[in-house]
């Protein structure tokens, strides 16, 4: 009996640390699977949303999205997405889409611009799910587009793609605290990080072309 009280209270010492590191660590797994599991079901809207309104050419984007033919059928296979109704079955014909494409030609003539809007996305991630790397390929080619990026983008207002940039890329999206337009303020990210300047004036308060970079977009 004896023996049995001396090693409780050898061990007791680890005990009073060790529960409770192993309860914390407990909840932090649950409050980065709940973070997972939201993350991904915003995502899965928002892709949904984008891929009908490119099927109904209402973006500029091309037939996948930006994405390359396996990430698209990976996630679609993968029932990652729920797209079956979405797609063709047929990958043969999508493949011979692709290669018709204009809007897909177009983006590989660009390709190098595309990865620098996509590497400024993905390094200002949140990290809760592999999904966020789809939406800066999606957002990255929408942004070569003619349009404000949401139009581009097929979604149904600017306010629907700050939440979609503040829930994938949060520290980013943040730094766009004047409310500048997104294609503007994601190319003056990339100019500064490339120590160049996106105009001559010496601020955007004495830019004329201020009304180009701020304001409503409708």
């Amino acid at each position: 009996m004896n023996a049995v009280v001396h090693l409780r209270q050898t061990f007791r010492p680890v005990t009073d640390w060790l529960v409770p590191l192993m309860n914390e660590l407990k909840t932090n797994a649950l409050a980065s699977s709940s973070a997972k599991a939201e993350q991904l079901a915003r995502n899965q809207f928002w892709f949904r949303q984008i891929l009908r309104s490119q099927r109904r050419d209402k973006t500029c984007l091309p037939h996948f999205l930006g994405l390359s033919t396996s990430e698209f059928h990976w996630m679609a296979a993968g029932k990652r997405y729920r797209l079956y109704d979405e797609l063709l079955h047929d990958t043969e014909a999508e493949r011979e889409r692709q290669a018709s494409d204009l809007r897909q030609q177009l983006l590989e003539m660009r390709l190098d611009e595309w990865e620098e809007l996509r590497n400024l996305l993905l390094g200002h991630r949140a990290n809760n799910d592999d999904s966020e790397v789809a939406i800066a390929s999606v957002v990255a080619a929408g942004c070569l587009g003619g349009g404000h990026l949401w139009r581009d983008l097929g979604l149904v207002s600017r306010q629907e793609l700050n939440d979609l940039l503040s829930a994938n890329f949060p520290v980013l999206a943040a730094r766009n605290d004047r409310d500048m337009k997104w294609k503007k303020f994601f190319y003056k990210q990339l100019c500064e990080l490339g120590g160049g300047y996106v105009c001559r004036a010496p601020s955007c308060d004495q830019c004329s072309a201020y009304s180009d970079c701020f304001g409503p977009e409708t």
